[in-house]
């Protein structure tokens, strides 16, 4: 059974599954921050971590595998998400790899009828130095209503490489101001902070994805 850590109200009509990035676990500052501003905004949220970053809590150090590799560790997290009672709408994504992951088996959730939408919080389009080096094949024909969070300083995919990628049209990346790969801006420099994107973060899943029919799930 998948271990979670559950932030938000237990009632919610929504809950917001998250996956972590290749190299820090779900209980990073950077996903900590991410789940109390989600559980403050109404959402019910839920972390969990893939095996390979599980292992390392007892002493194990794998190196992150191809994020593929772990698609079935996704699906078994929605399962696993639902045998605890958890029902009603379901968001799934997460930071970096993790919303990559939960990108590759979006459509297939989503045309079942299990979840109701896609969140990546900085998805890595490149490694860094690397954009010949896409990570974008399967969004190009994405069916699930998807959002993309990307801080414009992100070296995993600028704004202008973004533009020509010819993405579907079922996806809208919002751009944070000055924000890096963990959506950190510079508050000298954009007079922005973290958690204000991470607020616009939870603004917008709930603008585009849970008013119209929060009330009828």
């Amino acid at each position: 059974m998948t271990y979670f850590l559950l932030d938000g109200p237990e009632d919610a009509p929504i809950t917001i599954l998250l996956a972590h990035g290749a190299g820090a676990p779900m209980d990073s500052a950077s996903m900590v921050a991410t789940a109390k501003a989600l559980g403050a905004a109404g959402f019910r949220v839920a972390r969990f971590e893939f095996h390979y970053m599980a292992a390392r809590r007892y002493g194990h150090r794998k190196p992150p595998p191809r994020a593929e590799s772990v698609n079935p560790e996704y699906i078994k997290a929605i399962a696993d998400l639902r045998a605890k009672s958890v029902t009603g709408k379901l968001i799934i994504g997460g930071k970096s790899m993790g919303g990559r992951v939960a990108s590759m088996i979006a459509d297939e959730m989503f045309e079942k009828g299990e979840i109701a939408g896609l969140v990546c919080l900085g998805y890595p389009f490149h490694p860094p130095g690397k954009p010949e080096q896409l990570r974008t094949k399967h969004l190009a024909d994405l069916k699930t209503p998807t959002l993309i969070f990307q801080g414009t300083r992100d070296e995993f995919g600028t704004k202008e490489e973004v533009a020509t990628y010819g993405l579907s049209a079922a996806i809208e990346v919002i751009w944070l101001e000055d924000g890096d790969h963990d959506l950190k801006p510079r508050k000298a420099i954009s007079g922005f902070s973290t958690a204000d994107h991470l607020k616009t973060v939870a603004e917008m899943i709930k603008a585009r994805m849970a008013l119209p029919s929060a009330s009828s799930s």
